[in-house]
This record gives C-alpha cells, structure tokens and sequence, in this order.
C-alpha cells in the first residue's frame, strides 16, 4: 500500500521589478515648466539689482550715465570710489556705519532676549489674561510700523529723546513677530519634564531660564536677531523723524542725505556724489552679508528642529 504525501504548495511572493532605465528617465522628466520660469524670474529679481550695485560701484559719474548698467567701464575704479567715500565729509560715511552697527546690534540683541522671555512665558505659564494678551501682540503684528511713528516721536519729545540713539533703539526692542516666533518655538524646544526636574532639584525660575531654555531656544533666538539686525540695519523713517543731528545718522539717512546733495548740486554727470552713493549702498551690505554667513547654520538648525520626534 502505497501513501501519497500532501504535496506542500510553496507560496512564491514576487518582489517589485526594479525601476528600469524608462522607469528612471520618466521620473527624471517630471519637471514643472511654469515653476522653473517662476524661480528663474524669482532669481533674476533678488540678483539683478545686486548685480547692478556691484557694477555700478566700480564706474566713475560719468560711466553710470554712459556705459551699459549691467556690465563694468573700460576703466574700473572700485577702490578709488571706496576711498573716497570714506573720505567725504571728513569721513562722516564711518561714522553713520558705527551708527548703524551700533543701532542695530543693541536692538537686535535685545529685541531677541525679550522676544525669547514673552515667548517661554507665554508657552510655558498659564495666567489670567494671557490668551488676550497674546491675541494683542498678534494684532500688533498687522499694524505697520509707519503708522506708529508718528505717536512714538510725541511719545519721546515728551520724554526728551529726541534727538538721540536711544529714540532709535528702544522702539526696535518691541518686535511683535518674534515673541510669536519665540512662543511656537518654545512649545515643542522646551520639555516640560526638563522643567519639572529643574524645579525638583531646587532651581529658580530666572536661573531656569537663563541656564537651560535660553540655551534650547539658542537657534529660535538667532532667528529673531537676525530678523531685527536686517530690519533696524535698513530702517529709514523712524530715524529720520527722529534724528537731527548729521553724526547721529545710520547709513541709511546718511546716504539719503548725499543723494539729496547730488540732486541739488544738477544730480548730472559732472556730480561726484552720486557714485558715492551708490559705492556706499554697497559696503552698506556688507555687514548683513557676513551676519548671515555666520549665523546661518544656527538658523538652518532652528527651521529643522521639531522636523522629527523622538
């Protein structure tokens, strides 16, 4: 008697057939027409004036009249417009640039440290009112920053400040988009458990915020300086209404003023001013410039934070 086994019926699962090259060569070929055009036309835009700017700062008066705006005279003379700005004016063009610097960095600085301490507060305590009041610091964000100006120059010609780097400095410090920035980014940068333990251990609330989440919220903290640096660096209007005094003035003013002297004096090929205008809009750039190639990788590592969750 002869027994015949189960036959076992082997279940052979097919693995995916690699992409071939047609496989490869159409997902390579995905390519979105109008968004190219889009980020070339977007290119063109930020580069084209740079460009011009560098262009322009290497010619004389009479080349920026009579040679092509976007490509340098048979005679560059780069260093010679730099040396002559600088020596306008008894050298006033360093003067508005040390102004500028320092505006800026006190401004940027402190804006950044108060921004970071609303912004933990508001996303670490709970307080009666604290949803109303940050309802009005995002209302604060929508209102532009010209229709203020008027209110804060009578706001400080009754303080007596007027006239001073403080009528510059302290209404760059209230920067309503980066305590927003600072209370989203302190949510999810700051463990509550990390808190709780440093309470635990006997650690103040200062002593907290100074030790441990000023140090999480570093790259958030980047962001908002940078974001006041670039803004107070290029600010025209508050220090315009604000300031009388020619030392006093930030680069900004301070060119206005030469280009109002190139108008007066015929704006035309046979004024020197002009070209000193435009060599200083070029080494006015320069400092924001190197602050981003500084500070960029603790921005680029601030925008990746929160991007995956342990």
């Amino acid at each position: 008697m002869t027994t015949t086994a189960p036959s076992a019926e082997i279940v052979q699962v097919a693995a995916p057939a690699p992409a071939g090259p047609a496989r490869l060569r159409r997902r390579r070929a995905r390519r979105s027409t109008p968004l190219t055009i889009a980020m070339l036309a977007a290119l063109a835009y930020f580069l084209l004036p740079l460009c011009w700017l560098l262009v322009a700062s290497t010619k004389s008066t009479q080349d920026l009249f009579n040679s092509f705006g976007l490509w340098f005279s048979h005679a560059p003379q780069l260093l010679t417009n730099i040396k002559e700005t600088f020596a306008q004016d008894d050298g006033v063009f360093l003067h508005w640039l040390l102004n500028t610097a320092v505006y800026a960095g006190v401004s940027a600085v402190g804006a950044a440290l108060l921004a970071a301490a609303a912004g933990y507060g508001f996303a670490k305590f709970r307080f009666r009112g604290d949803r109303v009041a940050f309802n009005l610091v995002l209302g604060a964000v929508m209102v532009p920053a010209t229709a203020l100006a008027i209110p804060t120059y009578l706001l400080f010609a009754k303080a007596g400040l007027v006239n001073t780097p403080w009528a510059v400095i302290l209404p760059s410090l209230v920067n309503p988009f980066g305590l927003y920035l600072m209370r989203v980014y302190a949510e999810d940068a700051v463990p509550d458990s990390l808190l709780e333990a440093a309470r635990i251990d006997g650690a103040g609330e200062a002593r907290i915020f100074f030790r441990i989440a000023l140090r999480l919220l570093a790259p958030g903290l980047v962001t908002v300086l940078l974001f006041t640096l670039v803004a107070t660096w290029n600010n025209y209007f508050l220090p315009l209404i604000m300031l009388n005094d020619p030392k006093l003035y930030p680069i900004t003013v301070g060119l206005s003023s030469w280009a109002a002297q190139a108008q007066n004096g015929g704006g035309g090929a046979d004024s020197d001013m002009l070209a000193l205008v435009v060599t200083g809009s070029l080494l006015s750039i320069v400092p924001l410039v190197v602050a981003f190639l500084l500070l960029q990788r603790y921005w680029q590592s601030g925008l990746a934070t929160g991007s995956v969750k342990q």
